[in-house]
């Protein structure tokens, strides 16, 4: 019999009972805090003293220097008017300019930690016009004796330590795979004396800029089409089937793209990443969109995105921009660029390795993401075992 089981026979063999949190905020067992202080939205900071508790999705939402009254301190449950997520706070922080509810509770009755999980397991997300602190009063919790709490507490949150460790390691081990491979990539592909450089307008047979296609003209069926958002956020170093698709009548000058062809984002946030290009290796006659340039060629399409990916390449394509909210490039600065052509034989061995290489790479930060959901369920999967008790009558 576990730890826990011999406290539950021993204190409540005949069950708990279980109510709702604004029953436990009107008998004092659960704090409302309001703060005099709240941090403005034009405030919050990227560093500072004292972190910013909101509302919204990240757990720490910003920082700022603020003096030490308007300081909270000790364990909180945090959770949003308008919003469904729920925090638990036990340092000192401020809170944001958002309609924040933060509660602390009477530890000889209810463990913050406690609640925090409770909470977490039984309250029920509302759609997006629903979520409301009112919601979250109407959650009905468990409340076993405060040694039964604690002992959840302590299983819960040894799961959660050891979840947290292991997504370390791993998010440590797909930074370290993929800086590996940019550093064997750029050695690889690096200048030699033995292989000639050349501009991408010595190569190219023809390039050319796309033409707009607007986020309402995305289909689900129709002509295949890449965005230049696309190239960012969707693909990596090379595809083979477009995730967009739409109507040829809905461009009035259509530029397409076809197998082997190249594509670069002319548009972008950061000068770092300005002109990303990857190669199209489908065989389907694809429309590009606008602030993508299209570039054909005679080479092997695969070895021109490793090569075009390189530091020696990003570099280049980043020169002479000016760093804004919007970076722009254009057809004369992506015609510049050199890079090393050997000949389509050595051209196609390179592309072999880097691609095995990339895809080592691309399997783990795959499977992270599942990992670190599976490891979740199975947090919520325990946690709702633990906190199912018998309903005292």
């Amino acid at each position: 019999m576990s730890r826990l089981e011999e406290l539950i026979q021993e204190l409540c063999p005949n069950g708990v009972n279980y109510v709702a949190v604004g029953e436990l905020v009107k008998s004092k067992i659960i704090q409302t805090i309001t703060p005099t202080f709240k941090v403005k939205r034009n405030d919050y900071k990227e560093s500072g003293s004292t972190p910013i508790i909101s509302q919204e999705a990240e757990f720490i939402s910003g920082y700022c220097d603020v003096v030490d009254e308007n300081i909270l301190e000790g364990k909180y449950v945090c959770f949003g008017d308008h919003s469904e997520h729920i925090k638990y706070v036990d340092f000192s922080f401020v809170q944001g300019a958002d309609g924040l509810k933060i509660m602390c509770t009477d530890e000889s009755v209810l463990l913050p930690r406690y609640l925090y999980h409770s909470a977490s397991a039984f309250y029920k997300r509302h759609n997006n016009y629903e979520r409301h602190f009112k919601y979250f009063g109407d959650t009905v919790i468990p409340v076993p004796p405060i040694e039964v709490q604690s002992e959840i507490v302590r299983i819960l949150d040894n799961f959660t330590e050891l979840t947290a460790e292991l997504t370390a390691e791993l998010t440590a081990e797909l930074t370290a795979r993929k800086k590996q491979y940019e550093y064997y990539r750029d050695e690889l592909l690096k200048p030699q004396k033995n292989i000639p450089m050349v501009t991408l307008k010595e190569i190219a047979t023809s390039i050319y800029r796309g033409a707009g296609i607007k986020r309402d003209q995305v289909t689900e069926k129709g002509i295949p089409c890449v965005r230049y958002g696309e190239i960012y956020t969707t693909y990596n170093t090379w595809f083979d089937e477009c995730v967009s698709h739409t109507k040829e009548e809905y461009v009035s000058s259509p530029k397409y793209f076809e197998h082997g062809d190249i594509l670069f984002a002319i548009t972008g946030e950061s000068v770092e990443d300005i002109a990303k290009s990857i190669a199209y290796v489908g065989y389907d006659k694809c429309l590009a969109g606008g602030d993508i340039v299209v570039m054909k060629h005679q080479q092997n399409p695969r070895y021109l995105a490793h090569v075009l990916n390189t530091s020696m390449a990003r570099e280049q394509k980043s020169k002479g921009k000016v760093k804004s909210k919007v970076v722009h490039s254009n057809v004369p600065s992506i015609e510049q660029i050199r890079i090393p052509l050997p000949s389509l034989e050595v051209q196609k061995r390179y592309a072999d390795v880097l691609d095995n290489f990339e895809q080592i790479c691309n399997d783990l930060n795959i499977g992270l993401p599942a990992e670190i959901e599976a490891r979740q369920k199975q947090y919520e999967y325990y946690r709702d075992k633990l906190l199912t008790f018998k309903q005292l009558a």
